[in-house]
């Protein structure tokens, strides 16, 4: 229980906060995209990049780790996404609900959480995982969108178009460039060492307060079928997946195992929203499941943080 007082209450005490500045308008429809920017355009990729700067890499390859998280998107990807659907661009919207039933909330409340309850140790696998999840995950889903999309479907461009598109995302560039950083064996200097910590300590609490701010913007209608089967995929099967993956197939140590588990377990991240109104289809599905899955994560999360602080991790 005390993990629980210590690790996940003061991170939903922060997106509660956001809602409340939302609702009580101390902070404006415009500041939700303003915070948004900042945290992904400036303070998370800082974090990023620094964590990536400080591994090591000959104790880093953790390869069943990579095979568990990403086994748990995969499956509960597939269970959303196989469901047959006759319309127009029926492939997109298929690719958008696998997309929001195993899209963990991994770079905004994932990190603040892993390093509440593991310290900074379990910073590199939880940006591996905010890497498979925001670059990997997303970019397959724009994949099947963009082939579905074309008149006539051309692999070629699709992969040029998604590569471009990743290549932009600060959330995949920045960890990249801290591995290439770490592959050098420098350390960073001192001034910069500082600059980059300065503003990515800034990264939680900002992504935290964002989430309030989108919650309080969501619809508050009452979550039909699809909204209860994208969130249970989401808080229920995929853990459950990974968990099995992680502990029981793939060997890795403790630590990685249980951050596995736990960025596996958040709710739905506001990626699938994003690319639902990108691509002009329903968001509205999309908005509540986020909401709800949010919601319902404080007591998900909260068991499993409790569950973990009852096992050793080493």
């Amino acid at each position: 229980m005390n993990a629980v007082v210590t690790a996940a209450l003061p991170v939903f005490a922060l997106i509660l906060t956001g809602w409340l500045a939302a609702r009580w308008r101390v902070l404006g429809p415009g500041a939700t995209d303003a915070l948004n920017r900042y945290v992904v355009y400036l303070s998370l990729p800082a974090l990023l990049f620094r964590a990536m700067t400080q591994v090591d890499l000959k104790h880093m390859a953790h390869w069943g780790f990579v095979a568990a998280f990403a086994g748990g998107i995969a499956v509960t990807f597939l269970a959303s996404f196989l469901p047959a659907r006759r319309a127009p661009h029926a492939l997109t919207d298929r690719s958008i609900e696998g997309l929001a039933a195993s899209y963990a909330n991994a770079g905004y409340m994932g990190i603040p959480l892993c390093l509440a309850l593991f310290g900074a140790e379990s910073l590199a696998p939880a940006t591996f995982t905010t890497l498979l999840t925001a670059s990997v995950l997303f970019g397959f889903a724009i994949a099947l969108i963009e082939f579905d999309r074309q008149q006539t479907p051309n692999l070629t461009a699709t992969l040029l178009k998604v590569g471009r598109a990743l290549m932009r995302n600060p959330l995949l560039v920045a960890p990249v460039l801290g591995l290439a950083w770490a592959a050098t064996g420098l350390t960073l200097p001192e001034g910069v060492d500082r600059y980059v910590s300065l503003l990515g300590a800034s990264a939680s609490p900002c992504a935290l307060v964002t989430i309030g701010l989108f919650l309080a913007q969501t619809e508050t209608a009452s979550a039909g079928p699809g909204v209860l089967r994208l969130v249970a995929g989401k808080l229920l099967l995929q853990p459950a997946v990974t968990a099995v993956l992680a502990f029981y197939v793939f060997p890795m140590p403790p630590l990685w195992a249980w951050t596995a588990v736990l960025m596996s377990a958040l709710p739905i991240g506001t990626g699938p929203f994003m690319l639902a109104k990108m691509y002009g289809r329903d968001a509205r599905v999309t908005s509540r499941a986020i909401l709800v899955s949010t919601v319902a994560s404080v007591l998900t999360v909260s068991l499993l943080v409790a569950w973990i602080s009852a096992h050793p991790l080493s």
